[in-house]
């Protein structure tokens, strides 16, 4: 059996449950990733990182992908979630947006839907989604999403569910 690690970024603690279920799930080592270096990972053939998703950009994935070279040989997992339904082609999206085709054949990459809680937020976050806010409500037709969106700034959702975990669970233990 190999050596695996789990290590996530959470703002909110979406991101945190998903860790927590997959590193149970897996028997891994957890640790969020503040603190965490590089060179603490050789150890683990199997390296699993999830981040929240801000801007299509993973929170705290700059540890694996600026040492992509390092971790040539690991098995490379990532996720992500954020509050918006998980689509195909927004996964698609937010992949080539933090992996170029290179590192896409390096990394297994996974998302699933997290949540949103506007009062777990920093004020730098709440700032910037209240710019988020403001864009939103001038859309003229708001479809579902917009609509849930704006609906979820003033009561918390959360989306995430250990039924997700699955394919991120059923990757890592592939031989």
């Amino acid at each position: 059996m190999s050596n695996i690690i789990v290590v996530y970024r959470s703002k909110t603690g979406f991101v945190k449950n998903y860790a927590e279920w997959i590193a149970k799930a897996v028997g891994a080592d957890l640790r969020e990733a503040k603190g965490v270096e590089i060179t603490d990972l050789m150890k683990y053939d199997t390296i699993v990182y999830g981040g929240g998703l801000y801007a299509g950009g993973i929170n705290g994935f700059r540890l694996i992908k600026k040492n992509l070279d390092q971790l040539k040989g690991k098995r490379l997992i990532v996720f992500t979630s954020g509050a918006s339904p998980v689509r195909p082609e927004v996964v698609d999206e937010v992949k080539k947006h933090n992996l170029n085709p290179e590192e896409q054949k390096q990394v297994q990459f996974f998302m699933m839907r997290g949540g949103f809680n506007y009062n777990k937020l920093s004020p730098i976050d709440k700032f910037l989604m209240s710019l988020r806010k403001i864009q939103l409500k001038s859309i003229k037709n708001p479809d579902a999403d917009a609509r849930g969106m704006l609906a979820a700034y003033s009561q918390p959702v959360d989306f995430t569910r250990e039924k997700n975990i699955e394919p991120v669970v059923k990757a890592i233990l592939a031989k």
